[in-house]
């Protein structure tokens, strides 16, 4: 039989099916290749030992050390003298495409030798290093911070016990301040947009701004570039009134206790709005906003009586009017009628307006041409005193900006103000026996509220005040010698503190960490260590509980997990390629809190020792790494992923809340104390 014309397609389709199927052959050969890794990763996160044990590896053992033992040991005099990182691992590339050089091991081990999955620290510092012997950039920072805080430390030994108390950072007296402060446009702008409130807000404060909206300008949106036919130019007007915490925190950013942002064009919403929120931190809570619809009359949403959010003219509804003929048969049969007007959006472009910030009660009320707009009730973290900055910026001109009804004293801001020398807080002499959990709280030297507010809530759980849990702050000394003196006499009065001697700063958080592991082993017997921050809120009870559902013989790593998380290349937390040469980071636990298990600890003190412990600035990425060699060297880790180590504030049922302030924190063991582990999200 003949051919018929169809049969060049088929044969056609005949030799696609043949290259299809040897595309698969191929993706399969691949899958094939990485499928080793693939399951190693799956079996280490699910604490599998069949596939992850390693033989003759070798658990390294931990000698009984003495109690008595001053924290102020290795981790301090070997800092500045030791490698970064493990010697065998010389050579690494700046980027993570180019395979590392192989050397030659210079150090014996007692473990199986299995090469780092992860490069070092460095890439051309470290190969400088090596032909020069020079220290590298975080060595560097080390051994700076090392001299500055050995100085620093002198200094507060010369510092009179009579002079301190006449400190201006001891003296709690009030002082005194005007009932009301003005200024002018052209002030404000010298002012860096800021007004100075010196004793804060009290009820019935009131503050006027008076200002022109500039008109709408373009701004260029990227996730907008491709679907709009304007490339991506959204018309934008828009300002910010900021109620900031100037006094509350030292040498980061104040808290918001109130953002106020009205919008006039550029929402996304594309209608005029009024956005209220508060941050702490660079934690935002969640936002209220007002964008022409009026909030609920229920009790519970009014504020001081007031709606939150009143209605104004939107576009997009209209209203419901009535005809003539049934308005005046409802005037005919008697029936009473209610007016109702309905304004405008009360902020125009090019159109002068007075906005009024009044402090009531329950919350802040806002009126714009003397009319109320929105309310927005007062949130548990801040009180009005601490609202010492009025931030006023964006699109439009300043004229003037009055404050009135201001408190005229207020205790000043003071660490004699928030410590309370009472002998309730005092920590518990270091038990002589071997204990459960050890907690390492990281603070800084000026955080005395934050100390406090620990002192006052979590530290006082039954595992503590028994002592089979222990925690200490770890604190660096601060460029202040006032600031250390005040560090000083609280770490002697309460007896839970370590003073670091070397000046803090952020990327040597991480030596904070070791110190902490080297005092869970050496200072006290701790089963499991636990690092936190100093606003970071701990269900210690529940924290117990989790750690007993691992069987003790296992290794342990337990909080909110990471993988195959990337550096950040860009910003302000950006990390170079020379800091971190590779493309992901190992299996992690977010920093604000996690535990590990002694015998890991154990082996970081180790390598410490050895000066093969590779560092790096970011410490909760420095313990993964840590953990993950000894995983791959020692013995298999069981790594414990739970999302109730909360990283961004609290949730329902949490293990850990973080950015919690001390007034939240107080109201988080308020609340748990009545048996009710929620959360008190509102700031």
């Amino acid at each position: 039989m003949k051919k018929t014309k169809s049969d060049p397609p088929n044969m056609r389709r005949f030799r696609l099916s043949h290259f299809l199927f040897g595309i698969g052959v191929l993706y399969l050969l691949f899958v094939s290749c990485k499928f080793p890794q693939l399951l190693r990763i799956v079996s280490t996160l699910s604490g599998d030992e069949s596939y992850n044990r390693l033989e003759g590896a070798a658990v390294l053992d931990s000698e009984d050390s003495d109690l008595s033992k001053s924290i102020v040991s290795s981790v301090y005099r070997d800092a500045f003298h030791r490698r970064l990182e493990d010697s065998r691992d010389q050579g690494a590339p700046l980027r993570p495409n180019t395979e590392p050089k192989k050397e030659e091991e210079r150090l014996p081990e007692s473990t199986m030798h299995i090469p780092p999955r992860y490069g070092r620290i460095t890439g051309k510092i470290m190969q400088e290093f090596k032909r020069t012997n020079d220290l590298s950039v975080l060595e560097k920072m080390e051994e700076e911070a090392w001299i500055l805080g050995l100085k620093a430390w002198q200094e507060v030994d010369k510092v009179d016990e009579k002079e301190a108390v006449k400190s201006s950072v001891l003296d709690g007296k009030p002082e005194s301040c005007p009932s009301w402060v003005s200024i002018n446009g052209d002030e404000l702008m010298k002012g860096d947009n800021l007004m100075f409130l010196p004793c804060g807000l009290a009820a019935g404060s009131s503050i006027t701004v008076v200002g022109t909206p500039h008109y709408a300008h373009k701004e260029y949106v990227p996730q907008l570039s491709k679907k709009k036919k304007d490339g991506g130019l959204v018309s934008v007007s828009q300002f910010m009134v900021e109620l900031q915490g100037l006094k509350s925190v030292d040498g980061e950013d104040p808290p918001k206790i109130l953002h106020l942002n009205p919008r006039i064009r550029g929402d996304w919403s594309k209608r005029p709005v009024i956005e209220h929120n508060t941050c702490y931190r660079m934690h935002w809570g969640a936002s209220q906003r007002c964008d022409g619809l009026p909030s609920g009359d229920e009790e519970e949403m009014l504020v001081d009586g007031y709606r939150r959010c009143e209605k104004w003219m939107r576009n997009d509804i209209i209203d419901s009017k009535e005809t003539k003929t049934t308005s005046w048969f409802k005037r005919f049969i008697g029936r009473e009628q209610k007016p109702e007007m309905t304004w405008p959006f009360p902020l125009i472009e090019g159109r002068m307006f007075v906005l009024t910030l009044r402090a009531g009660v329950d919350g802040y009320h806002i009126n714009i041409g003397g009319r109320h707009v929105t309310s927005f009730p007062y949130r548990t973290g801040f009180t009005l005193e601490d609202a010492t900055g009025l931030a006023v910026k964006g699109d439009l001109d300043v004229h003037s900006i009055y404050a009135t009804s201001l408190p005229t004293s207020h205790p000043s801001f003071s660490p004699q103000r928030v410590l309370e020398m009472s002998e309730t807080w005092k920590a518990r002499p270091l038990p002589k026996h071997p204990i459960k959990l050890f907690i390492g709280v990281l603070s800084a030297s000026n955080h005395f509220a934050e100390r406090m507010a620990v002192r006052k809530t979590w530290m006082q759980s039954a595992p503590i005040q028994s002592s089979n849990v222990v925690a200490r702050f770890f604190v660096a000394l601060n460029t202040r010698t006032e600031v250390n003196a005040v560090l000083k006499k609280e770490a002697a009065y309460f007896g839970d503190i370590v003073i670091l001697p070397f000046m803090d700063r952020y990327e040597l958080v991480v030596l904070k960490t070791v110190a902490i592991c080297e005092y869970g082993i050496q200072n006290v017997t701790a089963a499991y260590v636990m690092k936190i921050d100093d606003d970071t809120f701990i269900r210690v009870n529940t924290v117990l509980k989790e750690i007993e559902k691992v069987a003790p013989e296992k290794s342990l790593y337990m909080g909110n997990l990471n993988l195959l998380h990337r550096p950040l290349r860009n910003g302000k937390w950006a990390v170079t390629y020379e800091e971190w040469p590779e493309e992901v980071y190992p299996p992690y636990a977010n920093g604000p809190a996690y535990v590990i298990s002694s015998d890991i600890v154990t082996f970081i003190l180790s390598q410490h020792k050895d000066r093969r412990l590779r560092l790096f600035k970011m410490e909760d990425v420095s313990m993964g790494m840590w953990v993950e060699r000894y995983n791959s060297t020692v013995a298999p880790v069981q790594y414990s992923h739970n999302w109730k180590f909360c990283q961004y504030g609290c949730m329902e049922g949490y293990f850990t809340a973080h950015y919690q302030s001390p007034r939240q924190m107080i109201c988080l063991w308020d609340k748990l104390s009545r048996g009710r582990a929620r959360c008190c999200n509102f700031r």
